[in-house]
């Protein structure tokens, strides 16, 4: 009974503070409750109202997904470019990966405050830049677009999570015996007929793992848009210019505790999130990963 006795601590803790949290949002999606008074048991109307009478979810989830097919396409490409060309490097590759990797380890609220300077209308950089150049005769509203403010937290996205796909692509790539790279060597391939058809086929489960991956976190996007739009400041526009920016997270962190308190919808859309997630997961998976591993 040892190992038992010995597991006994985790699995407490795990049922305390992981499941029966879990448990207990699912029964609250099935009440009305503002979490103060008593709570009435109303079934599956909270699902009801969400798919058929909230408009606002659906655009939410639009947002959400406009903004992964930004991100995660480049942030693949360009990783697994740059870990490439960090690979090949003799001297300073340990420099250059740490420097990569700073974004992924920097605050989300530094994130949103730099990127917020960046495309300021008034004082932003970018704008600064565009006009000096003669590119732009005056400054853009570049965080009032619907679009170039999706393409703004798509690129905070991308230089966050850079360093990260390179970094997995690196080891990934560590992994390859060198023996196939020499061998193709011996037959003549070059640089970019190595990479192509043995260096991209055999980071194929790596491509697939990142994949999926990013696709669990785009669902669950929430600090980007958040602290762009005035997060950092304390003066919070929910949703961005137009609810362009919502996405599905920011709205259940505003149904719950910003415009509203409604904890039982709150917990509908959590669980309709986890549906989605679970759904899109697969759809990405099988759409990624090789034929023979599609059981």
């Amino acid at each position: 009974m040892w190992p038992y006795l010995f597991a006994l601590p985790f699995i407490l803790s795990y049922a305390a503070f992981q499941l029966y949290p879990v448990l207990y949002s699912f029964y609250l999606s099935l009440n009305d409750w503002n979490g103060i008074g008593e709570k009435t048991y109303i079934g599956f109307k909270n699902y009801v109202d969400l798919l058929t009478n909230d408009p606002l979810f659906y655009k939410s989830l639009w947002n959400t997904l406009i903004m992964m097919l930004m991100f995660i396409p480049v942030t693949l490409i360009l990783g697994l470019l740059l870990a490439y060309w960090t690979f090949q490097l003799t001297r300073g590759r340990k420099l250059f990966q740490t420097i990569n990797v700073l974004p992924y380890i920097t605050t989300p609220v530094a994130i949103g405050f730099i990127f917020s300077y960046f495309f300021d209308w008034q004082t932003g950089l970018i704008n600064l830049i565009f006009v000096k150049l003669g590119l732009m005769q005056e400054g853009f509203y570049w965080l009032q677009d619907p679009w170039t403010s999706r393409a703004v937290i798509a690129m905070m996205v991308v230089w966050r999570n850079l360093g990260y796909f390179m970094v997995i692509f690196m080891a990934g790539m560590t992994a390859v015996p060198q023996d196939v790279y020499e061998a193709a060597k011996v037959d003549g391939s070059t640089g970019f007929h190595t990479f192509r058809h043995i260096t991209m086929p055999l980071l194929r489960n790596i491509s697939v793992f990142l994949i999926v991956t990013s696709v669990i976190g785009g669902l669950q996007l929430f600090d980007e848009p958040k602290l762009l739009y005035g997060g950092w400041s304390g003066s919070v526009q929910v949703g961005g210019p137009d609810n362009t920016a919502l996405t599905v997270i920011w709205k259940f962190v505003d149904e719950s505790f910003i415009s509203n308190t409604r904890f039982g919808y709150a917990s509908a859309i959590a669980y309709t999130l986890f549906v989605l997630i679970v759904f899109f997961s697969i759809i990405s998976y099988r759409l990624s990963a090789p034929k023979e591993d599609k059981r």
